[in-house]
């Protein structure tokens, strides 16, 4: 026990510690990644988006800024990034304080395009609300075009901080919600308190846009049934229902002040959301700074974890969809800090799920938190944050995770905010971890839908491994803290060397299967289109029209003869 006491005071480990592979490893240097989000006056932004800009199946970042400029990392496919951002013609999003960003082929040409929420401008900033938010296409040529006046967007001013695709009215085009936080402030950000957001006229509603065919974006939050506002981070796309459609799960800040989160279920095919917090169990009155999704316990049911200040919450499915229960101290994440990302992923490939969360001060309060790695053992989680490399001090935001290397695993980025404080006792810069995890099998599920969302948004993948049935939603951002990990579906397998059977289950109601696939691999499905309503009405008439010209042509030879 006494050297075990010392081993902690001398090195800052235990021996059990010891014995423990060290499982990340902090690359960002050698990656090329410099990166840092500065904030404006105080706390808020640093979100990241996980694309594939130019198409050359290697996975690029985009991170935001805040005061300092936006980067496009492209992925040189060596292990190495290289800054795009002049290249891809960005640069007016420096006219504005950058927050969160999502991608998604808005217009279904094959590109991945952007939307990047903004607070208010980098210079001679105006009174709330301040700015527009921007949405980028892609030109195939590894450059964007500005589209937000053209899209509708440059029509909201607004303080926004994330934004979430998906597909609704599961018509293959991405719709997209856009978390809004104040509708009037006018105090410095750095003091905001219990006592200054109380005002009735500063919470705000969120925007929900109705993708009209790739052309344009309609704001239908009013129609659709959205009205309540709050301090809102965002929201998530997610099935929580199992009734293949996506329902919304809206973060808010101060929620015990003012609105709780919000659940909203989709009741396609109708055209709107009812809300169901309340009853579901998910109206939590927290600081809700961002959500992971994931099936804990492999039993098909969708389960969430909500970030906070303090106590995080750990929601578990337990009633097909009806109600869910917080079992955050029964699963041994009962960890007291400032909580913003937090990534549902089989980092160690063992067939269950793991769990990463950053954590950071309020900025300007800069009291050091170090990072959260919750290892899944079964029945519990084992948090082993400085046993596997993970547990940074910088002032954590938005995280994501991703496949960069290409070698199977999932790999991990951690946006982190420069200190507003000058004497912060670590450097707080984004870092990039490389998953140096050794053992166990993999398979990696890319979806390509044609009736569906372009890139599977929305839709989902289960896999049948021997005894084990696990599903991935594929993230069309709001994961994490304003931010959106990569469109892959990874599964871990464990000693298992065969998938028997990768189920997708289609935004828009198909449902297609392959079967025995070998593990290791990275797999990609083409949804098989359904028949058209309109040609299998063609169809129908076309046998029935043949018929009558049969039995017509039959009828006149009886007469003759």
């Amino acid at each position: 026990m006494y050297y075990k006491l010392l081993l902690v005071l001398l090195f800052g480990f235990t021996i059990s510690e010891i014995k423990a592979q060290t499982k990340f490893t902090d690359v960002s240097k050698e990656a090329g990644i410099r990166h840092v989000f500065k904030v404006h006056e105080g706390m808020f932004g640093g979100g990241a988006a996980v694309l594939d800009f130019n198409q050359d199946g290697w996975e690029d970042l985009y991170i935001t800024g805040g005061k300092n400029s936006d980067q496009l990392y492209r992925n040189n496919g060596d292990g190495t990034f290289s800054d795009w951002f002049e290249e891809a013609g960005l640069s007016v999003t420096r006219k504005y304080i950058t927050q969160g960003v999502a991608s998604a082929d808005i217009n279904r040409d094959g590109w991945p395009d952007l939307v990047v929420t903004t607070i208010t401008l980098s210079k001679n900033p105006p009174a709330i609300p301040r700015a527009i938010n921007l949405l980028f296409l892609n030109k195939g040529d590894g450059s964007f075009r500005d589209a937000t006046a053209a899209y509708g967007l440059g029509n909201h001013f607004s303080f926004s901080t994330g934004a979430s695709f998906g597909d609704f009215n599961a018509d293959g085009w991405p719709d997209l919600y856009i978390g809004n936080y104040f509708n009037q402030y006018e105090g410095e950000l750095s003091k905001i308190t219990d006592a200054t957001v109380v005002g009735a006229n500063q919470i705000a509603k969120g925007y929900l846009y109705l993708n009209e065919k790739g052309k344009n974006f309609r704001e239908v939050s009013a129609g659709y049934g959205l009205n309540q506002a709050g301090f809102g981070f965002g929201g998530l796309f997610t099935d929580y229902d199992n009734d293949r459609d996506q329902d919304l799960y809206i973060n808010h800040d101060f929620g015990y002040k003012r609105t709780a989160n919000l659940f909203y279920e989709n009741k396609f095919p109708g055209n709107y959301f009812q809300e169901i917090g309340k009853q579901t169990g998910m109206d939590l009155k927290i600081n809700s700074m961002g959500s992971a999704v994931g099936d804990l316990n492999n039993d098909g049911w969708m389960d969430y974890y909500i970030t906070n200040i303090r106590f995080n919450a750990f929601m578990v499915n337990e009633s097909k969809g009806k109600f869910f229960v917080n079992r955050t101290r029964e699963l041994g994440c009962s960890y007291s800090g400032i909580s913003w990302g937090a990534n549902f992923a089989d980092f160690d490939q063992d067939g269950d799920l793991d769990l990463f969360v950053s954590n950071g001060d309020l900025n300007p309060s800069c009291n050091p938190i170090g990072d959260y790695y919750f290892e899944n053992t079964g029945a519990r989680f084992e948090e082993r944050a400085r046993a596997v490399g993970l547990q940074d001090y910088g002032i954590g935001r938005g995280s994501v995770v991703f496949d960069y290397d290409r070698d199977g695993d999932l790999d991990l980025f951690v946006v982190n905010q420069e200190s507003v404080c000058p004497d912060y006792p670590v450097l707080s810069e984004s870092r990039l971890y490389r998953n140096d995890t050794k053992g166990g099998n993999w398979l990696t599920v890319a979806l390509s839908g044609v009736d569906a969302e372009k890139n599977g948004i929305g839709s989902r993948v289960e896999i049948l491994a021997g005894k084990i049935r696990m599903i991935r939603e594929i993230d069309g951002g709001g994961t994490s803290h304003i931010s959106q990990n990569s469109l892959l579906a990874h599964f871990g397998l464990g000693q298992s060397v065969t998938v028997d059977s990768v189920i997708v289950h289609w935004t828009g109601g198909n449902r297609q299967a392959v079967t025995n696939i070998k593990a290791n691999q990275f797999f990609k499905i083409v949804e098989i289109a359904a028949p058209r309503k309109q040609n299998t009405i063609w169809y129908i008439l076309m046998v029935a029209g043949l018929l009558g010209l049969g039995l017509f042509i039959w009828i006149s030879r009886q007469k003759k003869s």
